[in-house]
């Protein structure tokens, strides 16, 4: 007969065995490597909580140093690579296959031991797509996760960074698995139960709090006046002409610069409570200024930000927080919204094609994509209509029919040139020679052209909608294209007539002024004047502190 609880009895195992280490769920943290030698067997799926901040490094350095002979072959599943110890994983050999989403640290190292070898590559996901196969074919047996605080019954407290918290447990709990948390304290009594006791297994306190990565802290003092330039472009080109009021805004210096625009060149436009108003976005330090001067209503995250705790709990009316007064983040919730509730995505990439196609994956640095191609992609799934929206959607069509759907803005602001004035528009993606090299099934774009709307340089905006086929496509990226091979491409008539028909707009068509892009438009010009702007609540990490 057919046993139906196999999975159950599986489980039972190997609490039994990991118990032994433990005084009800409470594990000493000097057990930390016999305990995962207990609990976790060889080609087991194991998700690491390696997030895109917060990290269960403890976990992670434990994991690393079990014996080989006896934990091999693990099909590590995580949304981040970005510590060492997650690379060390499969350099010792006790990790082999590898489903995750962003690698943005670790990038280049996780290129050299692809290429060595190291690493077997099931797929790089999008944040919510990795989340959808814990539920379906890529369940983890064993979750090692980070809270804050935990009581002795495994209630957790996740703080600020819950992001992926949730749904990881969620997918390894119901179903029969094992969920280990490391945490900062052990307390009588948490201030809000984010994870139920009864879903985790086994609690240890780490000898240091966990690492959190500020990956949206951005200072004012390194923005530029191009990226200021293509901010005042695509506020009066894009935001204020498609009253785009729910958005996210990508990492990058250019969407920092439009934060800090609202409140001086979006307020002289007169855009205050008409653009803006509603976000999915991390808790950027840099639209503090933004928030303090009414423009925004409404934000979700992600995930938290260093030195932001204090400013979001006395920005309650704002920020999603508990009755302890604490942000409540979710990653997974977060990316939903921002990929249904959102009518606008903006972020910069690596590189764009003559198709409109980006990618992060470049030659020598596999980054991932992290949430980007949920944010910036036009799901066919919606149905409910907005103003930018419906605008988009008669863009996008010639036809008249009433059963046109709307479309999503999706921009690509970027300057023409990257870092060591390497171009970031391409005839070809890197990933494209890079996914034949390592025989992967799927060339690794992060955002498909056709899902691009717009494309911001301070050379001017390509307004994708309105091209009719490929030709016209090329030549409005090329058209903005600056300098680079790609831009000296161009057909310089046929650019001309985009212009005249509105495809590409340079900044003097916008009536923006060149000379005005200057870095006395900002709202705040380093981290000491967002500090002031806060009323002294926002605390940014040392590294930020140069007063």
């Amino acid at each position: 007969m057919t046993d139906w609880q196999k999975q159950r009895s599986e489980r039972d195992a190997r609490l039994n065995t990991g118990s032994r280490y433990a005084s009800g769920k409470v594990v000493p943290p000097e057990s930390a490597k016999v305990l995962l030698e207990a609990v976790i067997r060889p080609g087991d799926r194991v998700c690491l909580e390696g997030d895109n901040q917060k990290q269960a490094d403890f976990l992670a350095e434990a994991l690393a140093s079990v014996d080989r002979a006896r934990i091999h072959d693990l099909h590590i599943v995580q949304s981040g690579i970005v510590l060492q110890a997650h690379l060390d994983l499969f350099e010792r050999g006790i990790a082999c296959k590898l489903d995750f989403s962003y690698s943005g640290p670790q990038g280049a190292a996780l290129a050299r031991a692809l290429a060595g070898g190291k690493i077997e590559i099931g797929a790089i996901h999008t944040y919510i797509e990795l989340f959808a196969r814990y539920f379906m074919d890529l369940t983890p047996h064993v979750a090692l996760i980070a809270a804050v605080q935990a009581d002795r019954n495994g209630n957790l407290y996740t703080g600020p960074n819950t992001e992926d918290t949730p749904t990881i447990v969620e997918a390894t709990a119901f179903k029969s698995g094992i969920v280990v948390a490391q945490v900062n304290e052990l307390v009588d009594k948490v201030p809000r139960v984010d994870i139920p006791g009864d879903q985790v297994d086994f609690v240890i306190k780490s000898d240091r709090p966990f690492y959190v990565e500020p990956l949206f802290t951005r200072d004012p003092a390194s923005i530029t006046e191009s990226q200021i330039l293509m901010g005042m472009m695509a506020i009066k080109g894009i935001y204020a002409e498609y009253g785009v009021r729910r958005l996210n805004h990508g990492i990058g210096f250019p969407t920092a610069a439009i934060e800090l625009l609202l409140p001086t060149y979006g307020e002289r436009l007169g855009l205050k409570g008409k653009i803006a108003t509603h976000w999915a976005l991390n808790p950027h330090p840099t639209l503090i200024p933004a928030i303090e001067s009414g423009w925004v209503e409404q934000i979700h995250s992600f995930g938290g930000e260093v030195g932001m705790e204090d400013y979001i709990s006395a920005r309650g009316d704002v920020y999603f927080t508990g009755h302890d007064g604490t942000l409540r983040s979710n990653r997974l919730i977060c990316q939903t919204a921002g990929l249904y509730a959102c009518d606008m995505f903006i972020g910069s990439t690596l590189q764009i094609d003559l198709a409109g196609n980006s990618s992060t994956v470049t030659e020598g640095r596999i980054a991932g994509f992290g949430g980007a191609p949920n944010m910036g992609s036009d799901v066919h799934g919606r149905r409910h209509p907005s103003a930018a929206w419906l605008k988009a959607g008669r863009e996008a069509s010639d036809r008249p029919s009433k059963l046109n759907r709307g479309r999503k803005l999706v921009v690509q602001i970027l300057e023409t040139f990257g870092e060591k004035m390497k171009p970031n528009f391409v005839e070809t993606l890197d990933s494209v020679a890079i996914a034949e090299k390592l025989n992967f099934d799927l060339v690794p774009v992060m955002i498909y052209g056709d899902d691009v709307s717009h494309i911001v340089t301070e050379e001017g905006i390509a307004n994708l909608l309105l091209c009719r086929g490929p030709a016209e496509r090329e030549q409005a990226i090329r058209g903005v294209a600056g300098f680079t091979e790609v831009g000296r491409g161009r057909d310089r008539k046929a650019v001309e007539i985009l212009r005249q028909r509105g495809v590409i707009r340079r900044p003097e068509d916008l009536g923006v002024d060149v000379l005005a892009a200057t870095r006395q438009l900002l709202a705040a010009h380093s981290i000491e004047d967002l500090v002031t702007w806060s009323g002294g609540i926002y605390r940014p990490p040392s590294r930020f502190r140069n007063w």
